[in-house]
């Protein structure tokens, strides 16, 4: 997962500020997620404790980005540039929203909890179910970006790079521009 992480950072990084943060959100989000998973068993519980509601914080911050920020920000696109990636979103949303109630689930059972030693076995089985989740919804994620923002992403720069002084529309500023020369 990290791995897919850094390629997707690789691929879309740049492209727009707002998502690489939410990228850089992801990869601070598995890397608390895997360390948690590798050392959880060898850690006790005492300390276990703290790096869980670490975990739940930054699980909490990452998806609550997505849906609040990054969607709409894909969304906006999609109605501003058409195209079919309204009729995705539809499509898409609703398994992102299932990973979501995944996260809320494991956030509300576990988070500011330390689990007691009996408590290690269940622990695990939610910290894999949650990883399998993430896996998921990363996928997904990866998938909109790659079709709903990248197909979009040079009108963005180009709507982005218009200055706002300049009231003609880009058509008649370039036309302008081209019959001086």
């Amino acid at each position: 997962m990290l791995e897919n992480c850094r390629t997707a950072k690789e691929r879309w990084g740049g492209v727009h500020q707002l998502i690489d943060r939410w990228l850089k959100a992801r990869q601070e989000l598995l890397v608390h997620y895997c360390e948690l998973c590798d050392t959880a068993r060898d850690t006790s519980v005492e300390s276990l404790g703290p790096k869980l509601q670490r975990l739940c914080q930054i699980l909490v911050d990452y998806t609550s980005a997505g849906h609040f920020e990054v969607y709409e920000q894909l969304i906006r696109e999609a109605h501003e540039f058409g195209g079919d990636g309204l009729e995705l979103m539809a499509r898409v949303y609703p398994r992102i929203t299932e990973t979501t109630e995944v996260v809320l689930d494991f956030n509300e059972r576990i988070d500011g909890k330390s689990p007691a030693e009996s408590e290690m076995d269940e622990l695990m089985s939610e910290l894999s179910r949650l990883g399998e989740s993430l896996g998921t919804r990363f996928e997904l994620e990866d998938f909109l970006i790659e079709h709903l923002h990248n197909a979009h992403a040079d009108k963005v720069i180009s709507a982005e790079s218009v200055p706002v002084r300049d009231t003609k529309p880009v058509s008649q500023s370039v036309t302008a521009k081209g019959a001086a020369h």
